[in-house]
């Protein structure tokens, strides 16, 4: 069995759209290098300035260097039949196999890591950096990041781990399709391995800690290893990949639990890598307030953070088809309610369900009596219902709440016993904020499922 350890050193750290600037390539028979071949390459655009002092290669070093598609035929035939190896090889594949593909080549080879394979066959190191890693180890290591340098060192590393590999990891790793070396490189192995195959939230971490994606799953093993399944070559799954550490999960007892806590975990933590849902909120909100003569007046106006509105609407039409239908029902002033701009409402459209409470001619006390009723029918409109479904363990319910038309929270109701007092129930479960998205599906569900709603 030959193994190809190849390095490259790059112009960026995605493959779409940056170049190799050099490839090394040391052919490893399981005891030594038997041969090496290495290259500067044009990578036919310009090398970032901080690039260059970090590798040393110029744009004038460079400049008549082959492409990479005149050495393509020849880097091909090195690497196939091969086992790729690298130090994060997901990162060095990724870019040749997309210049492969570019050139008219295929690259479809069996890989290793060996950051993955020193973490699990010497254990125990404050680092698996190359760098680092060599210097604990007492490889030497000269001309770091240069691409000939870093593979003669990451071969010396390999043949160390060929000899200290007493257990067997390398076999087990190339055996079929070992799903460990598709892992980003920082991801322990044990995290995904323990994922169970229930519905919940995921939450990945970058290296600080701070959560950087969250995510929900009908079945939480398969979906957060679908992530790992594919190399793209862009920039964002190329960051989004290497800014993953570590992965921990919230299990939930249905899909729409699952919906519903991955909704409120992105508005609480806003991570990074989550873009859908970060503009999904009312957008408008029916709120209640009292003006310097003391009549108490209807608006919808776009939320606020530091009003509570009455009711939300995604749309003002949605919120002034309501409002228009409360004036109607309870002979409401639409000047009152800002929807007649005219000092005069008791012409043009609202002539008819005019009764001249802009002019005074109702005591305010009465008039605002008016509103209140006309809140608290709007509120009775609004359902309030349990929605009771099966739970994570088999002695309990799950249960989400709808209270006057707003999501109220969720929770596990054990021995399955739903209290007959709402305000009881309530104790039981979770509060959460409540959000148009939430609502939506909760309704849907309902809708759908309307054996399992408990109205009270």
């Amino acid at each position: 069995m030959l193994y190809a350890i190849v390095d490259i050193e790059t112009t960026g750290s995605f493959a779409s759209s940056n170049g190799i600037t050099e490839i090394a390539i040391a052919i490893h028979d399981g005891r030594q290098v038997i041969h090496f071949y290495e290259t500067l390459l044009n990578p036919q655009n310009p090398i970032p300035f901080f690039i260059q002092k970090l590798t040393g290669i110029t744009n004038e070093m460079v400049a008549h260097a082959p492409s990479f598609a005149e050495v393509a035929g020849q880097i091909h035939e090195l690497l196939q039949d091969k086992i790729f190896v690298a130090h994060n090889v997901n990162f060095d594949y990724s870019f040749l196999k997309y210049q492969m593909e570019s050139a008219g080549y295929e690259l479809t080879t069996r890989k290793l890591c060996t950051i993955r394979l020193a973490r699990k066959i010497i254990p125990g190191y404050r680092s698996y950096g190359l760098g680092k890693l060599c210097h604990q180890l007492g490889i030497n290591l000269t001309n770091h990041h240069r691409a000939g340098g870093d593979a003669l060192a990451t071969a010396e590393l390999f043949s160390m781990l060929l000899e200290k590999d007493a257990e067997g990891v390398i076999a087990a790793m190339l055996k079929g399709r070992n799903s460990e070396q598709y892992l980003p490189p920082h991801v322990p192995v044990e995290e995904v391995e323990r994922l169970p195959k229930q519905p919940g939230v995921y939450y990945f971490y970058n290296n600080t800690g701070k959560v950087v994606y969250v995510g929900k799953a009908k079945n939480l093993s398969r979906r957060v290893r679908s992530h790992f399944s594919n190399n793209k070559a862009g920039k964002q799954k190329q960051d989004f990949l290497r800014d993953i550490h570590r992965i921990s999960y919230k299990e939930c007892a249905t899909d729409l639990m699952a919906h519903i806590l991955e909704s409120t975990e992105i508005r609480r933590l806003w991570p990074i890598y989550n873009r859908s849902q970060r503009g999904y909120l009312p957008k408008f909100g029916l709120f209640v307030y009292e003006d310097r003569q003391g009549y108490k007046r209807f608006a919808i106006e776009k939320n606020k953070h530091y009003f509570k509105p009455i009711h939300t609407f995604n749309t003002l039409i949605e919120g002034h088809n309501r409002l228009r239908e409360m004036i109607s029902e309870f002979g409401l002033c639409a000047r009152l309610c800002n929807l007649a701009k005219s000092a005069d409402c008791s012409k043009g459209v609202f002539a008819d369900s005019c009764t001249g409470e802009c002019s005074a001619l109702l005591h305010i006390d009465e008039y605002n009596n008016r509103v209140d009723d006309a809140v608290n029918w709007l509120q009775k409109q609004l359902p309030t219902f349990a929605f009771i479904d099966k739970g994570i363990a088999e002695d309990e319910q799950s249960c989400i709440l709808v209270r006057k038309g707003n999501f109220y929270g969720m929770g596990y109701l054990k021995d399955g016993v739903l209290p007959d007092d709402i305000d009881q129930l309530q104790e039981q479960l979770e509060p959460m904020p409540d959000n148009d998205f939430i609502r939506n599906l909760v309704y849907k569900h309902a809708v759908n499922y309307p054996e399992k709603c408990v109205n009270f």
